[in-house]
């Protein structure tokens, strides 16, 4: 009953003085929609991270047949180096495939050359073409996208037809710019002519590798070209990237499981994963996360003393009625309980003020990045919760000295 009588007063104060009143919230408000705004940014910016860089083979990892091994040197150095391992059969792969039962996705490949020259007519590439034998899981594994066509039938994969996808540099050089044209043509891929039933979209390279400047055929094709004593790739992509981890420690143990390995004994495969990139730039947003937090918590200092000085003005200007209610039998915890409930009060209003502007703020950045809507709780309950800090901070000051006024004095005062 008190609580709601000295919210009722804290109300009636802030009315009468509309403008000390707003100004105090919107400093408040101010602090706080820089916080959340910049952290629901941050939020937004991770969720299309997350969703974005699977292009980028973020959410994949493969299993080969190399091997990492750590060489330590004297100095206290360490160097990892890759040594080549047991190969990783068709019946191996396959058998992962099968096993596997992480929801995911997982294809299977294996190299056939590098080195091959792809005629069509009168046209000719140079001969650094590369061939991969690959499963019907390929594309989407990759998060390759055909410009024209389709991908390989389950038929054609079995069976081993002579079919092929074409990476976009190698069709515009057969075709002049015309990548389209393929689509039905005979082409030779060294000494085997295969009828193209795709084109794959630019992916642009590296100065390793370029995307665009190979050939796939189905995997069984390459096995009966290239022979199946090679080592295969597995490649395992999952929905999201924060489920990698577990998905690798799984395959991991399935692959064990496959190979008969026993317990202690170390692993003669290796499991990579292309996580250089995201970490990157997880670490650039921790670091603007960190100086968000200080920008927001020096701002909040402000508001302390903002508020602080508010309700200094607000016990001397009220000192007349502070007397009437020690002279009427208010006890001075009463007195205290009343201005602080008044100084929680306007933060708590500036916080949440500052809360949904700052959400809203910051989601304007998911419009940028094509995300949805998103709510950070955490850091709401958090700028709620400092706003509830800084009242109390702020208004137990002017509380204690309201309280301590000597009610003859007071009611002297003009």
């Amino acid at each position: 009953m008190h609580l709601f009588f000295n919210v009722i007063l804290a109300f009636r104060a802030i009315r009468n003085n509309k403008l000390r009143s707003a100004l105090t919230i919107a400093i408040i408000g101010l602090g706080i929609m820089a916080l959340v705004g910049i952290l629901t940014a941050l939020e937004v910016m991770k969720s299309a991270i997350y969703s974005n860089f699977s292009s980028m083979g973020v959410n994949t990892f493969q299993i080969t047949s190399d091997v990492l091994k750590q060489k330590r040197h004297r100095g206290g150095g360490v160097n990892t180096i890759v040594v080549e391992g047991k190969n990783i059969t068709y019946d191996e792969a396959r058998a992962f495939k099968e096993r596997y039962k992480f929801p995911s996705q997982v294809s299977m490949s294996v190299s056939g050359t590098s080195v091959a020259t792809v005629h069509y007519a009168s046209e000719k590439t140079n001969p650094n073409v590369r061939v991969t034998g690959v499963d019907a899981a390929f594309l989407s594994v990759g998060d390759t996208k055909l410009e024209s066509g389709r991908n390989f039938s389950s038929t054609e994969i079995y069976t081993g037809a002579y079919v092929c996808l074409l990476g976009n540099g190698v069709a515009k050089k057969l075709f002049r710019d015309h990548p389209a044209e393929a689509i039905n043509a005979v082409v030779s891929v060294g000494d085997v002519k295969c009828r193209v039933i795709g084109v794959m979209e630019a992916k642009g390279g590296s100065m390793m590798m370029n995307a665009d400047n190979r050939v796939v055929i189905p995997i069984n094709t390459a096995r009966a070209l290239f022979g199946g004593d090679r080592s295969y790739l597995i490649s395992v992509k999952v929905p999201k990237v924060s489920m990698k981890d577990i998905a690798a420690e799984e395959a991991e143990g399935v692959f064990r499981v496959i190979r008969k390995l026993p317990l202690g004994a170390h692993d003669n495969f290796s499991i990579t994963q292309n996580n250089s990139l995201v970490e990157r730039v997880m670490s650039s947003i921790a670091y603007i996360r960190m100086a968000a937090l200080f920008i927001g918590i020096i701002t909040l200092l402000g508001s302390v003393i903002g508020l602080m000085n508010i309700m200094l003005v607000s016990v001397a200007e009220r000192t007349r009625e502070i007397g009437v209610s020690k002279a009427l039998g208010a006890r001075s915890s009463a007195i205290k309980q009343q201005f602080l409930t008044e100084s929680v009060i306007i933060s708590l209003l500036g916080g949440l003020s500052g809360v949904i502007l700052g959400m809203l703020m910051g989601n304007i950045v998911g419009l940028v990045f094509g995300t949805g809507f998103v709510v950070p709780w955490l850091w709401i309950g958090m700028g709620v919760s400092l706003c509830a800090i800084v009242g109390v901070i702020s208004g137990i000051y002017p509380a204690m000295k309201a309280s301590k006024l000597d009610p003859i004095v007071a009611l002297r005062s003009e």
